[in-house]
């Protein structure tokens, strides 16, 4: 089977919007990820995937500590910022609304929902490590934020209940 058809297949899957962030020995880094799902509510495990080829993979699972923000309807910009697509240094990514968490994670002020944890275990598979963090905080933001999609390669914003 062609790489190419399962992305395209994959395009047609919905996904939440997160940027996945890290801090600590090895420095700050975050990363737009939309390949991220929960795992179990006990102990809460989410797993995210990150590019084994990415330079930030090596510094995230040095830190130890991920930090998940899931992003708002009107965050399409800062998603791509995260993505590289701005030309920005990744120092310039973190701004006023960033905070460190109790990890040392940055999170995002304002997010869906920010969620911090540890790396659990880390499983390869093929072109990306999974990620399997096991969180210790979470924080919900705002209720009329509202959810930012990536569907079909695009962004799409989604209205809160």
């Amino acid at each position: 089977m062609p790489p190419s058809l399962f992305r395209d297949a994959m395009a047609r899957l919905g996904a939440a919007v997160a940027v996945v962030t890290s801090d600590g020995p090895a420095g700050r880094c975050g990363l737009t990820a939309s390949a991220l799902c929960s795992v179990t509510d006990a102990p809460p495990t989410v797993l995210v995937c990150v590019n084994r080829s990415s330079a930030l993979n090596p510094v995230m699972r040095a830190n130890g500590v991920i930090g998940i923000n899931l992003l708002g309807a009107g965050d399409a910009a800062l998603s791509d910022t995260f993505a590289g697509r701005t030309g920005l240094p990744m120092a310039d990514r973190f701004d006023a609304r960033w905070a460190l968490g109790k990890t040392g994670a940055p999170l995002l002020r304002g997010a869906a929902a920010a969620l911090e944890g540890r790396i659990a275990d880390v499983v390869e598979r093929g072109t990306h490590s999974l990620l399997l963090v096991e969180l210790s905080r979470i924080e919900l933001g705002p209720g009329e934020v509202g959810g930012l999609v990536w569907f079909s390669r695009a962004y799409h914003g989604l209205r809160a209940a």
